[in-house]
């Protein structure tokens, strides 16, 4: 079993955690609902599937730090509406701060099995498993960026100016 991490690295998760998701829910807000089936190529995913994915992860992780970490089922399908998938991240971003805050330092610990290459299921530390999701999360929100200009939409900072939030 993997060591328990220390108070200090689940801190700068939390936080880090809470700071990423919170611009990723700027962002969305920002994205025009009426573009929400926006397909850039025949390969991608339409917008409202890849803001689905953001609540996708969050209940990955969720199971994660719940032991309970299981894909024998797949992945739900998104839900029809923009408004329902908008929705259902910030839902999902609420429950898992609140479960990480008031949580005990033993379920950051331990591994859970997922995916570690093509079809190959593998042990990964839960922390590490965490951080690679909010890291996934953060590649998403970049793709979706783009997205949101094609649409027509204004972008809001991420990580610093943009052309419609300047900062200077």
């Amino acid at each position: 079993m993997a060591d328990q991490p220390s108070a200090s690295a689940r801190q700068a998760f939390i936080d880090t955690f809470d700071r990423e998701t919170a611009t990723t829910l700027e962002v969305l807000r920002a994205y025009p609902p009426a573009e929400a089936e926006l397909k850039p190529a025949p390969v991608l995913k339409t917008a409202r599937e890849l803001v689905w994915m953001f609540s996708l992860e969050l209940a990955l992780g969720m199971m994660a730090l719940q032991d309970k970490l299981d894909m024998s089922g797949g992945l739900p399908p998104a839900p029809a509406g923009f408004d329902e998938v908008l929705s259902a991240f910030e839902k999902s971003r609420n429950a898992m701060l609140e479960m990480m805050r008031s949580g005990s330092a033993d379920q950051f610990a331990g591994t859970v099995q997922f995916l570690t290459g093509p079809g190959q299921f593998g042990d990964w530390d839960k922390m590490e498993f965490l951080w690679f999701l909010l890291h996934d999360h953060i590649h998403h929100r970049g793709q979706l960026s783009v997205y949101q200009r094609m649409a027509g939409g204004k972008l809001p900072s991420i990580y610093g100016p943009t052309a419609d939030e300047p900062w200077y």
